[in-house]
């Protein structure tokens, strides 16, 4: 089966970083960054977030432009031991795509219907460790016919996408401020030794975004 095609959206300052020490974010990047993003989620089939992004930032995922009717990706929530509160806003809103919350197959079913009465839940095996393996995921929704993923997620689920080598493009949008090294990583750590292992990128395209840089590459070629 072959697996969706994955974006990694980055929303950072100039050094990488997408949050303060103390976790605060917002914003970042500028109005015109943000806009942009919108239109990136309208052209996927899928948009996939992590629980810590849920419980931190409690975002929508969906496609807001104004003026337009945008299609709205489905949302995909990664969430191990189902953390995800029934009052959190995705699983709430009624004007985006549906959401499908993904979870370990430990999780007892009375938890899960508490979050199947606003959201598809889909309990996956953990054979594999104590997390939920994107690939899994992703394999799952290939399953459903979807084409097209984005991930939108803080550092831990970047991470764990590209020591998969599950990332074929990147969408890169920096803010012209540095936050230092006190401040949390876009990447978690890939566990790398050796360069040669580094993940290969291929810049296709920079454009001014407002007062951001966005940048877009593909993976390159092995």
């Amino acid at each position: 089966m072959t697996r969706p095609r994955v974006t990694l959206k980055l929303a950072t300052s100039l050094d990488g970083r997408i949050a303060l020490s103390n976790g605060a974010s917002k914003w970042i990047t500028g109005a015109e960054s943000r806009a942009e993003v919108h239109r990136l989620r309208a052209s996927h089939d899928v948009v996939i977030t992590g629980i810590g992004t849920v419980l931190a930032d409690d975002p929508l995922l969906s496609a807001r432009i104004a003026g337009e009717m945008p299609d709205q990706p489905r949302r995909v929530v990664l969430d191990t031991h189902l953390k995800i509160s029934p009052e959190a806003k995705l699983l709430n809103d009624v004007e985006g795509g549906p959401v499908t919350v993904f979870c370990g197959g430990s999780v007892p079913v009375h938890l899960r219907d508490r979050i199947a009465a606003k959201a598809e839940v889909v309990a996956v095996n953990r054979y594999d460790g104590p997390s939920i393996r994107l690939k899994t995921v992703l394999e799952h929704l290939a399953g459903d016919g979807v084409e097209t993923v984005m991930i939108e997620a803080g550092g831990k689920l970047a991470g764990a996408a590209m020591r998969s080598g599950l990332v074929d493009r990147i969408e890169w949008f920096r803010a012209p401020i540095l936050l230092g090294g006190e401040a949390r990583s876009a990447i978690d750590s890939l566990g790398l030794e050796r360069l040669d292992d580094a993940p290969i990128f291929t810049r296709t395209d920079v454009r001014d975004c407002g007062g951001d840089l966005w940048e877009s590459y593909e993976r390159a070629d092995d």
